[in-house]
C-alpha cells in the first residue's frame, strides 16, 4: 500500500488502521527505500491481502509474522528456505499436535475428543483471528469465516477429529500453494541478483572498484571477461562475445563490438569492454522489467476483476445453502439433526472459493514473470489478456521492421575494384558520424579494410564529401552531384535505377575524373523481421506497414516481408489509419519505437513498443517488446491465448470438483476431509496448472 500524505497526517493513527487489517506498520527512510524485508505490490482477491510499496513521504507495511495478512492465499516475496516461514511453522506445529492428539487417543482414549481440539485450536486461532479482522473491517464473508464455521461446527457435533485434520490440511493446502505463487515472484526478484555489487570504474586514467550502484550516466567502466555489465551501455573499444542468456533469453552468445548496445546482468566472455554507461542502476534493462512487471501484477485482467465480484455473492451464498442443508431437511422430514448439519458443514467447506480466486491472478502472475524472462513486458492482466485477442497488426519501418541503422548492402567496382573503392571512401569518411558515413566504416571494419583518413577532406553542401587519398582527388556524392563533375553512362544509369528500385540510397564515388565505384546503402530488415511476420499471419493476424519513409523503399521493404506498406504518412495519417481498422471491427495492435508512433500507440487497441525506442513511445504503448525482435510480437499474442486457456482451465476444474462433491456430500457419500481435500487439493492443483507457464519459452526457432 502507498500512502502519499501532508505534513499534518495523523501517522500513528494510520499505522494503527493497518495494523488493525492484520499487518505490520513501520516507518521508512528519507529516500523512500524499500526495507529488506518489505514485500513487493500485489492486491488480490474480494478479500484480499496488501502487500506494500514504499513512498519517500509515508508509511510502509510489512506482512504479518504469523499470519501474512488477512487473506491466507495471497502470498508475499519470502527470503530463505520455505520450513522458515511463520506459515511453515505454523502448519508444521499443527502437525505435531495433531499426531501427538492421535497417540494420546491411542494410549490413553479418555483424552479424547480434548487432545483433537487443542490441536485444532493450534491452527485455528492465527485463522480465527484472521476472520474476525475482516469482518471488523468490512468484510465478513472471507474464506476464513467458512473455515472457522465449519471446524467450530464440526467440534460441537462430536467430530473434533475431523475438525483437527480439517484444519491442518487446510494450512498444508495453503503453505504448498504459497510455495507454488512464491515462484512466480521469485522468478522476477532473481533479476535483481543478476546484477554485479561493484564495477571497475574508469577515471583519470585509472581504474578503481566503485559499487555498480553509483555509477552515473556517460561514466566509462571496464568489464573484464567472467564480469557481469555493471550497467546499460555502448561499447567504446574492444570486442567480446557476451552471453545475453539471462536477461534476453538468447541461447547464442552475441558478438560486441565499438557502438553496440550491452544490457546491465549480461556475461562478457571473452576480451575486455570499455563501455559507457548510458542508464543509471535504477533506469537500467533489469530494473526496468523488474518494475514494470511489478506494476503489471497490480493491474487485474477483467477475467480476475469478474471473479472477484463473483465471489463476493458466491461466498455468502455458500453459507446460505450449507445452512439451508443443515436445517430443512430435519425441520421438513424429520431428518437426523447430527447427519444434515455435518453435511451442511461439508458443503461450506466444498464452497471454499480458493480455487476460483485464485485461478486467475496465479496465470496471470506466472505468464507476466515468463513474458519478462524474454523481455515481453506487459502493462498489466487486462493487457496481457487483450494481447490474444489481435488480429490486425500495424507495424512501423525504421526501428521496428528494420535495424534502425543504414548497412551497406552493394558495392560495385567500375574503375577500381570492389576492396579499393571501399578503402578510399572510408578514408573520406574517417571520423564523420553521418549515417551514411557509420554505414561505410562499418563495412570496413566487417571486411578489414585498413582506413587512413584523406587529407583536405571536407563537405560540399547538399552534395558529398571530398579529400585527398594517394595524391588522388575524391568525391563521394548522390549519383545527380556526379553527373555534374563526370558523365555517366547509361549502363551504370541503369544500374543505379535498378538499385534505386529495391529501396537503396545510392552514392557514386569519383577518383579524378573516373568513375571509382558505387555504393548502395539501405535500412536492413531486422533478422527475425520476415520469420516474425509470417508467425504473426499464422496465427489469423492481418500485418501492415506504416511509414513515412519513400514509396519506393517502403515497397522494397514490404515485398521482401510479405507485408502491405502504406507510405509518406505523418503521424496524424497513422492514427487515422488505427481509427479507420478498429471501425471495421478488427483488433488492432500498433507496434513502433519513436515519438511519431506515440498517437497511433495510444489510439491502438494495444499499443506495443520497441524496446530500444524513445522513452515517449515506451510510456505511451501498454506493451514492450525490450530486445526488438519481431518474432517477439507473435509471441505475446501466443503468451496471451495460452494464459487464457490456462485460466479456462483453472476456473473448470475448480468449480468441476466442487459440484462433484457437493453432489457427493449431499447424498452421504462423502464428508468433512473429502470436502477440504477437494478445496486444498483443487487450489493446489490450480496453482500447480498456473505454473506451467513459468517454463514457456516462445515460439520455437525455425
Amino acid at each position: 500500500m502507498t500512502v502519499t500524505h501532508g505534513s499534518k497526517a495523523d501517522l500513528d493513527g494510520l499505522a494503527r488502521k493497518v495494523t488493525s487489517l492484520g499487518y505490520k506498520a513501520a516507518p521508512i527512510g528519507p529516500a523512500g527505500q524499500r526495507p529488506a524485508t518489505a514485500p513487493a505490490n500485489h492486491v488480490h482477491g474480494p478479500d484480499s491481502r496488501l502487500d506494500q510499496a514504499l513512498t519517500a513521504s509515508g508509511i510502509a507495511t510489512e506482512a504479518p509474522d504469523a499470519l501474512e495478512g488477512m487473506h491466507g492465499h495471497d502470498h508475499g516475496p519470502q527470503d530463505g528456505p520455505w520450513w522458515k516461514t511463520s506459515k511453515a511453522q505454523l502448519t508444521i506445529i499443527c502437525g505435531i499436535a495433531l499426531a501427538v492428539a492421535f497417540g494420546l487417543s491411542q494410549v490413553l482414549p479418555q483424552t479424547q475428543p480434548w487432545g483433537f481440539i487443542v490441536a485444532m485450536a493450534v491452527g485455528l486461532i492465527p485463522i480465527a483471528r484472521r476472520a474476525l479482522l475482516g469482518a471488523a473491517n468490512g468484510s465478513p464473508f472471507t474464506i476464513e469465516t467458512l473455515m472457522t464455521v465449519a471446524a467450530v461446527g464440526a467440534v460441537i457435533i462430536n467430530a473434533a477429529e475431523e475438525a483437527a485434520v480439517v484444519v491442518f490440511l487446510f494450512l498444508v493446502g495453503e503453505l504448498l500453494e504459497g510455495i507454488a505463487t512464491g515462484r512466480a515472484r521469485a522468478s522476477i526478484r532473481a533479476l535483481a541478483t543478476l546484477m554485479p555489487k561493484t564495477a571497475l570504474l574508469e577515471r583519470d586514467g585509472a581504474t578503481q572498484t566503485v559499487p555498480a550502484e553509483s555509477l552515473t550516466v556517460d561514466a566509462v567502466v571496464l568489464v573484464r571477461p567472467g564480469d557481469r555489465v555493471p550497467a546499460d551501455g555502448i561499447v567504446l573499444s574492444g570486442e567480446s562475445a557476451v552471453d545475453e542468456a539471462p536477461v534476453t533469453g538468447e541461447s547464442v552468445p552475441k558478438r560486441k563490438e565499438t557502438g553496440d548496445n550491452v544490457f546491465a546482468g549480461t556475461v562478457n566472455q571473452e576480451g575486455v569492454l570499455r563501455v559507457r554507461v548510458t542508464a543509471s542502476a535504477a533506469d537500467n534493462t533489469i530494473s526496468r522489467i523488474i518494475a514494470l512487471v511489478e506494476e503489471a501484477q497490480e493491474s487485474k485482467a477483467p477475467t480476475e476483476r469478474f471473479i472477484d465480484r463473483f465471489s463476493k455473492y458466491y461466498t455468502p451464498g455458500v453459507m446460505v445453502v450449507a445452512a439451508l442443508i443443515a436445517i430443512l431437511p430435519p425441520l421438513l422430514a424429520g431428518a437426523e439433526w447430527n447427519t444434515w448439519i455435518y453435511r451442511g458443514l461439508a458443503v461450506l467447506l466444498i464452497g471454499c472459493p480458493c480455487a476460483l480466486v485464485i485461478s486467475t491472478p496465479a496465470a496471470i502472475a506466472a505468464a507476466l514473470s515468463a513474458g519478462a524472462r524474454r523481455g515481453l513486458l506487459m502493462k498489466g492482466g487486462a493487457v496481457l489478456e487483450n494481447l490474444g485477442k489481435v488480429n490486425y497488426v500495424a507495424l512501423d519501418k525504421t526501428g521496428t521492421l528494420t535495424e534502425g541503422k543504414p548497412k551497406v548492402t552493394d558495392i560495385i567496382g567500375v574503375a577500381r575494384d570492389g576492396r579499393e573503392v571501399l578503402r578510399l571512401a572510408a578514408a573520406l569518411e574517417a571520423g564523420s558520424s553521418h549515417p551514411l558515413a557509420v554505414a561505410i566504416l562499418a563495412r570496413a571494419e566487417a571486411d578489414k579494410v585498413p582506413v587512413v583518413a584523406a587529407t583536405d577532406a571536407g563537405a560540399v553542401g547538399g552534395k558529398g564529401v571530398v579529400g585527398t587519398v594517394d595524391a588522388v582527388k575524391l568525391f563521394l556524392a548522390s549519383p545527380r552531384a556526379a553527373a555534374e563533375k563526370v558523365k555517366l553512362d547509361q549502363g551504370l544509369l541503369s544500374q543505379i535505377a535498378a538499385l534505386n528500385d529495391e529501396g537503396k540510397t545510392v552514392s557514386v564515388l569519383l577518383a579524378g575524373t573516373e568513375v571509382a565505384g558505387l555504393f548502395a546503402i539501405r535500412d536492413e530488415p531486422r533478422e527475425d523481421a520476415k520469420t516474425g511476420i509470417a508467425a504473426l499471419h499464422d496465427l489469423g493476424a492481418e500485418t501492415v506497414m506504416l511509414t513515412g519513409d519513400n514509396e519506393r523503399t517502403a515497397k522494397a521493404i514490404a515485398s521482401s516481408l510479405d507485408i502491405e506498406a502504406r507510405a509518406e504518412l505523418m503521424p496524424q495519417d497513422k492514427q487515422k489509419i488505427v481509427g479507420e481498422m478498429r471501425a471495421k471491427g478488427k483488433f488492432v495492435a500498433k507496434v513502433g519505437d519513436g515519438i511519431n508512433d506515440a498517437p497511433a500507440l495510444a489510439a491502438a487497441d494495444i499499443g506495443i513498443a520497441m524496446g530500444s525506442g524513445t522513452d515517449v513511445a515506451l510510456e505511451t504503448a501498454d506493451a514492450a517488446v525490450l530486445h526488438g525482435r519481431v518474432k517477439d510480437i507473435a509471441n505475446m499474442v501466443v503468451l496471451s491465448r495460452l494464459t487464457m486457456r490456462n485460466i479456462l482451465q483453472n476456473i473448470t476444474l475448480s468449480l468441476g470438483l466442487k459440484a462433484v462433491f457437493l453432489v457427493t456430500t449431499v447424498l452421504g457419500v462423502t464428508g468433512l476431509w473429502p470436502a477440504i481435500l477437494a478445496d486444498t487439493g483443487a487450489t493446489v492443483l490450480v496453482t500447480a496448472n498456473a505454473m506451467r507457464l513459468l517454463a514457456w519459452k516462445g515460439l520455437r526457432e525455425t
